[in-house]
């Protein structure tokens, strides 16, 4: 008997000990975790690498909180797609609507029956934040604003978003209207693929209406883009309910990334917390660029398509992230192709995956596109090619 309450005792330490043992683990990585103490002012948080998607901080980055005019930033997603589309075009000449020049909050104060260019209507959007300006656009691309407001949601989807809802193009205040800094992020690495939407958010003052006498000085909400360097992006947010809110985004070498704070009591904390976080993010890690968007991974040949050799290009910029000293050796790339590919295909469509590995472990999956419209061949296309199987055969 005593052998075995010997064995117990013995088996009760040991347990004990694994059970501290892996507590002062966890307990140990919540302390380093809060230890960064990123965003203290804010509600919710995130810090993220733009190319890898790698989350390199967060604090509360799920709860549902109301974006307030960070709304934008999947307005202005769907309106860059528009461009990429060719469904809109810069120059040209939208009539405003009464609905859109009753938009209260901030604006560009457009008056119904006014004219205005997409350009400068995005200018308002991308500087000024004008919610006048976001539903005349919304208004041009779906007919209404609710039209677009699906688009909106229907795009929280694809992206597989659980965590947001849109009501309105602006982010003015309505129920069940939200979104999190952990879903803001993910629509603005979208966004972000759209690499000329920063020659308008990183513009901190401009004019519309330069030489008239309703000329209107734009500045930009976003202080940072001035007073950060790098920042050149994206949105501001405050509503009474959302506090001071902001999707920043900044570049330095080859690495860009995202910050979102949400809920802070005032503009200069707001500015403070997402300059500290930038800083840690350009303090402790690197990136390594191992493709450019638009850059040529490799090509197919399709029998029944009328182009002979088809581009596949990367969706977007491609890198590694790692912190500051360690070693990126076992980097290595691999390509599938979807096996059931035929033309017709549009410009932009997937059609396979980049992976990109350190070793066995997934680094990053992306996209891979045409570059170009693939058209289904002639018959006259496809005569051509059995004369010259056949020739090639005899």
């Amino acid at each position: 008997m005593k052998k075995y309450a010997l064995m117990i005792s013995v088996l009760f330490l040991a347990m004990s000990f694994i059970n501290l043992s892996v507590y002062a683990e966890e307990n140990k990585e919540a302390e380093s975790k809060d230890s960064l103490n990123l965003a203290p002012d804010a509600k919710s948080a995130i810090l993220m690498e733009r190319d890898t998607g790698k989350i390199l901080y967060d604090k509360n980055a799920n709860e549902k909180l109301p974006p307030a005019s960070m709304t934008k930033v999947m307005t202005l997603l769907l309106i860059m797609e528009e461009f990429e589309k060719g469904n809109l075009k810069k120059d040209e000449v939208i009539r405003i609507s009464e609905n859109a020049a009753s938009m209260g909050g901030s604006q560009i104060f457009l008056e119904a029956g006014e004219e205005m260019s997409v350009n400068d209507l995005l200018k308002g959007i991308a500087i000024a934040s004008g919610n006048d300006a976001s539903v005349a656009l919304a208004e041009r691309i779906a007919g209404s604003e609710e039209a677009f407001v699906e688009r909106m949601n229907q795009k929280v989807k694809e992206l597989k978003l659980k965590n947001t809802k849109f009501q309105n193009v602006t982010g003015l205040p309505a129920d069940d209207h939200y979104s999190t800094s952990h879903d803001m992020a993910v629509i603005a690495k979208e966004l972000l693929k759209y690499e000329s939407i920063t020659e308008y958010t990183s513009i901190y003052e401009d004019y519309l209406r330069k030489g008239q006498k309703d000329e209107f000085w734009l500045v930009n909400t976003n202080k940072l883009v001035r007073f950060y360097p790098g920042v050149d992006g994206l949105k501001t947010g405050f509503t009474n309910d959302a506090k001071y809110c902001l999707t920043a985004t900044a570049k330095k070498n080859d690495m860009r990334v995202i910050a979102v704070v949400m809920g802070v009591d005032s503009p200069k904390e707001r500015n403070a917390t997402v300059s500290k976080m930038l800083d840690y993010a350009f303090n402790t890690y690197d990136t390594k660029k191992l493709f450019d968007k638009g850059e040529l991974i490799t090509s197919l040949q399709l029998l029944k398509a009328e182009q002979k050799n088809i581009e596949i290009v990367a969706s977007q910029s491609i890198s590694t992230i790692f912190k500051k000293g360690e070693s990126v050796e076992n980097i290595t790339t691999t390509v599938d192709l979807e096996s059931d590919l035929e033309a017709p295909l549009k410009k932009g469509d997937q059609v396979g995956t980049l992976t990109v590995k350190n070793e066995d472990k997934i680094l990053s999956e992306t996209p891979l596109i045409v570059e170009k419209d693939i058209d289904r061949a002639s018959f006259m296309t496809l005569f051509k090619r059995s004369l010259e199987s056949l020739s090639k055969h005899r």
